[in-house]
């Protein structure tokens, strides 16, 4: 059994190290519907986010909180093309979002949440302070938690599902700047 145990072990570092093991999968948040929008070099930036250091790299996080919750795991073969928060940023400057604004948002949760093997959520924690234009005055600071269950419990799902919950984040961060006095 043991001589099993590490063949099979051997086998697996094996495959693993081939010059033909396959690559992860690069992803993004799809298509943006909101073309019409700027990205010019000053609206990009006009809105700056920021996040802890871990969440810097392009891993795609997610925690079993029913077995482990204080270990963050990552799936192998998927990866996003940038990390959460440059993914972030392109999806707020492509909305056109804070166009009168300057933005700081800060990013703190952006992971898959498994509450059994079988049933996942998605999680965006963050918070968005809103300066005046010419950034000489702090307007007002909004913290945002959005989360909503994966289609399916597994890389595929926590992609589709943070697809969406940018997109719900664009729309939250605009109603909230609305109601904001002009800078």
């Amino acid at each position: 059994m043991k001589t099993l145990l590490t063949t099979l072990a051997l086998t697996l570092l094996t495959i693993g190290c081939t010059p033909n093991a396959r690559q992860p999968d690069a992803h993004d948040f799809g298509q943006d519907q909101s073309r019409g929008a700027s990205n010019s070099l000053e609206q990009k930036a006009a809105i700056n986010v920021d996040a802890p250091s871990w969440l810097w790299d392009n891993r795609i996080r997610y925690r079993l909180l029913f077995s482990a919750p204080s270990q963050v795991r990552f799936y192998g073969q998927d990866v996003w093309i940038a990390s959460p928060p440059e993914l972030f940023q392109q999806k707020l400057v492509a909305s056109g979002v804070g166009f009168n604004y300057r933005l700081l948002v800060k990013l703190q949760t952006f992971e898959q949440q498994f509450d059994a093997a079988d049933k996942a959520r998605v999680v965006l924690h963050f918070s968005v302070e809103a300066y005046s234009a010419d950034n000489t005055q702090k307007i007002a600071t909004q913290e945002f938690r959005l989360e909503q269950p994966s289609k399916t419990p597994d890389a595929k799902g926590a992609i589709s599902g943070f697809a969406d919950l940018t997109q719900q984040a664009v729309i939250k961060i605009q109603s909230w700047l609305s109601g904001l006095p002009k800078s």
